[in-house]
């Protein structure tokens, strides 16, 4: 079942910071979703990738995570080609592209300024994360996009980090039959410094879909 919405406050208030640079951001881009972007996909998929927080021309923009930005344009190509997604691009909300056995969240729901959540919002935010993570069946891949999201899910399944240490494409099995694998973000400054490769990226998520199967 696609869906937009779980364990989720679009009317989330929270963080003041984070609710007061919205505020600002709707003046500035009225056109602009500008609101706490809901995790979108399968409601009951086996694959849900975290990332970091909405991006300010992106998901900020669009309302959906990882739509509109270049983090999203290796991502859904990705996904497409190991057939977790109906289209290779994700441009709009209402766009059509449906993702099959895969839902995308983000470790913060808002954006932060210069995309750079402080530590107590990450916190915060962890709440919606955890009631997403203790809805999962076992069998599950959570993929985690970057370091931050990585610690995050940890946090939200109290691990301990020291227990499982964030290393692009390392894996850990987490108990109650769900594996976490680490990719470093497919940011616009990771894949043009090339600190994260097409292939690198690739190889991750076919280790997701060789875990699940063939689907």
């Amino acid at each position: 079942m696609q869906s937009d919405s779980i364990s989720f406050d679009a009317e989330c208030r929270r963080c003041e910071r984070l609710a007061e640079f919205l505020d600002d951001v709707r003046r500035d881009y009225p056109a602009y979703y500008a609101r706490p972007v809901p995790p979108f996909g399968d409601r009951d998929a086996r694959l849900l990738i975290v990332g970091l927080a909405p991006g300010m021309h992106g998901a900020n923009a669009s309302g959906r995570p990882f739509t509109g930005d270049h983090a999203g344009i290796l991502l859904y190509r990705t996904l497409y080609d190991f057939g977790f997604a109906s289209h290779p691009e994700s441009v709009a909300r209402d766009d059509g592209l449906v993702l099959r056995d895969c839902r995308i969240t983000n470790a913060v729901k808002c954006l932060p300024p210069q995309n750079k959540p402080l530590p107590r919002e990450i916190q915060c935010c962890n709440d919606f994360l955890k009631v997403e993570l203790s809805e999962l069946r076992a069998g599950t891949v959570i993929l985690a996009l970057g370091r931050i999201a990585h610690d995050a899910v940890l946090r939200a399944l109290a691990k301990r980090g020291k227990d499982f240490v964030f290393g692009h494409a390392a894996e850990h099995a987490l108990g109650n039959g769900l594996t976490l694998l680490d990719s470093y973000h497919c940011s616009r400054y990771n894949t043009q410094t090339r600190r994260l490769t097409e292939d690198m990226f690739r190889a991750v998520v076919a280790r997701a879909r060789a875990l699940l199967g063939a689907g």
